[in-house]
């Protein structure tokens, strides 16, 4: 009888060397044996389903480990059960075959799994190339080389083609050469500067599609992989991902956790994969940019691999990743979001194609470096302000949407803040506030408060310097009779646990609003409902006129009125699995309903400690005193 799965499979190990990376990965791969089909050409790891076919959801739960175990075996790796892929491609690419992936056509999600299966290609393919058969030859030739006739989506899909054709020339099989650089040029037009690439002509988001997920590694990967054979074109990628990580590094916190932001958080810790990726294009003689270090970028990978580590439920109890964050969750999932897709995060084993010479294995592990990178830092190119303030790492938006209609999208794009402590929610419903969950938003409702608007496209959003400091501001239009404009205001050294938010709301409608700040855990030492405070409670909420606070074990979270407005403080109940750190949950909310033709400006304080903070319950109830002095420059 096989031995039991591992409840995490990322806590087997204390994730610090070389050979606790290679026994993760090998964990991680175990279980999907218990899926595979009988060839090995198809993994299904569930009966969720996706805007596409099975055949190519059950190709993904095949497809996107190899990031994972390409990276292994091109670094000297072994695994004993490696061969169950080379049989799967095999029958996966011949027309005769049960198991075989079907034809590719325009727009095919066949082309996504290409990225992983061309590296493996690419990397790996001529140790087994020289045990198939000319017409075996033959189908893996035809099945990739088809998608140079297909249509592709202008976005980083054309990735997929690049890869699918690099891995053809590696084995010395037909691939597009034409297709290839006409790729490659078209891709280049994406880039913005400092680093940053969209996702595509028409996409303005960027997110971690723009580093991580799909473009930066993609381009550390080629810088690689096509060394000799566009050098120039390699030592731009290169150059530009330096810009890139001074950038990246101000996503996560000292606690190793990044900034959920955006589209796809089921790929997990493949938000930390551009790391690994620099060591995998990064020789021991190109330079990282200051204050980078390779301790630096190994503490960045590691530290968050080992803060998932932690999350028990990312694993199913068959071993298997599970569609979500921090626990299964079907509520954050794109259309897309195959039972094999969180496997996207295998992109963090890269460091394992490299030696254990390599500077990122060979040097100490170093902490985040907080006092070399300043506390408050805008980004430009992706319209967000962070702050490293407060015990997590906390990033103002305002700008970003997504250009087709995704689920939950002003919830991933909308918010005004994001917290690498405390996530963001999405709507689990349609039906008042409690189903809308409007964690760091303000909402608007003119239909008694049974529906509710948030803001999905934010008009004219820019980063200013006032007062000294950087702010956000933007605009909204829930209906063409009502507008918001905002500020949004990071920490400050005096008050590091607050962020302002200052909004002018005109109004020719009755209107109900809501502003909420972040989610939190919301149950009590027994894990019953967080209740309010009494005598001998150390957990709780309090509701005044103009203020709602929340604690529990996982920190502290609240929301003030600073200005001169009337709004009743709440702590609503937000409903279960809203939010994609906690399962239950709670939001500090502030209200006030508005008369036809009415004008009111909010000034709103936004709290939060996190429970990593050390003695987070004494400091916070020094910090929730220290409320934020409105800024002179409002003039209000």
């Amino acid at each position: 009888m096989a031995a039991p799965h591992p409840p995490n499979s990322l806590a087997i190990t204390s994730l610090v060397t070389h050979e606790d990376l290679e026994k993760t990965l090998i964990s991680i791969l175990y279980p999907l044996l218990d899926f595979a089909s009988p060839q090995g050409a198809l993994i299904r790891l569930g009966q969720t389903a996706t805007h596409y076919d099975e055949t190519a959801a059950q190709l993904e739960g095949y497809a996107r480990p190899l990031w994972g175990l390409a990276s292994h075996i091109s670094g000297g790796g072994t695994y004993e059960n490696s061969f169950r892929w080379i049989s799967g491609l095999i029958a996966g690419t011949d027309p005769s075959s049960p198991e075989y992936w079907g034809e590719v056509r325009d727009k095919d999600q066949r082309m996504v799994e290409m990225a992983p299966m061309g590296f493996w290609l690419a990397t790996c393919g001529s140790s087994f190339l020289g045990q198939l058969g000319k017409r075996e030859k033959g189908n893996i030739e035809n099945w990739f080389g088809s998608v140079n006739s297909r249509e592709m989506p202008d976005t980083n899909w054309l990735w997929f083609r690049v890869f699918s054709n690099l891995g053809l020339r590696s084995l010395g099989l037909a691939y597009n050469a034409s297709k290839l650089k006409t790729d490659m040029d078209h891709l280049d037009s994406f880039y913005v500067g400092s680093g940053w690439s969209t996702d595509g002509p028409r996409n303005i988001q960027m997110d971690y599609y723009s580093g991580p997920f799909a473009i930066q590694t993609s381009q550390l990967i080629y810088s690689k992989l096509a060394a000799e054979t566009d050098p120039e074109r390699c030592k731009e990628y290169k150059d530009r991902a330096r810009q890139y990580a001074l950038d990246h590094i101000h996503y996560f916190d000292a606690e190793g956790r990044a900034i959920p932001f955006g589209r796809s958080t089921t790929y997990r810790f493949a938000m930390a994969a551009f790391w690994g990726a620099l060591a995998y294009a990064f020789g021991p003689d190109d330079p990282l940019p200051t204050p980078l270090t390779w301790g630096i970028v190994k503490g960045l990978l590691l530290r968050n691999l080992r803060w998932w580590s932690k999350q028990p439920a990312i694993f199913t109890p068959s071993g298997t990743l599970s569609i979500g964050y921090c626990y299964p969750n079907m509520y954050f999932t794109e259309n897309y979001n195959s039972p094999g897709s969180p496997y996207w995060c295998m992109k963090a084993f890269l460091p394992l194609a490299v030696s254990k010479t390599h500077p990122f294995w060979s040097s100490v592990e170093e902490v985040y470096p907080l006092a070399s990178i300043p506390p408050v830092v805008r980004l430009h190119k992706p319209l967000h302000i962070v702050s490293h303030r407060g015990g997590h790492t906390m990033l103002l938006s305002s700008g970003q949407f997504c250009s087709y209609p995704l689920k939950a999208t002003q919830a991933k794009y909308g918010k005004f803040a994001y917290s690498s402590a405390f996530g963001f929610s999405v709507p689990t419903g349609s039906y008042q506030l409690e189903q809308h969950a409007i964690d760091s938003m303000i909402g608007l409702s003119d239909d008694e408060g049974e529906t509710w608007k948030t803001r999905r496209l934010a008009l004219d959003a820019r980063i200013e310097i006032i007062g000294g400091g950087p702010v956000l501001r933007s605009k909204w239009t829930p209906w063409d009779d009502v507008e918001v404009e905002t500020y949004l205001i990071p920490p400050t050294e005096e008050a590091p646990n607050w962020h302002l938010r200052v909004h002018k709301i005109r109004t020719e409608r009755e209107i109900k609003t809501a502003e909420g700040g972040f989610a939190i855990y919301g149950q009590d030492e027994d894990g019953r409902h967080l209740g309010e405070f009494g005598q001998n409670t150390v957990d709780g909420y309090r509701e005044k006129s103009g203020s709602a606070v929340a604690v529990s074990r996982a920190g502290v979270v609240g929301i003030v009125e600073l200005g001169t407005e009337k709004r009743k403080g709440e702590v609503l109940r937000a409903d279960a699995n809203s939010n994609l750190m906690e399962s239950r949950t709670v939001i500090p909310t502030l209200h006030r309903d508005l008369g036809r033709r009415e004008t009111v400006v909010f000034v709103t304080a936004v709290f939060a400690v996190p429970e990593s903070v050390s003695r987070w319950r004494e400091w916070s109830e020094e910090q929730w005193e220290k409320k934020p002095r409105i800024p002179s420059w409002l003039n209000l």
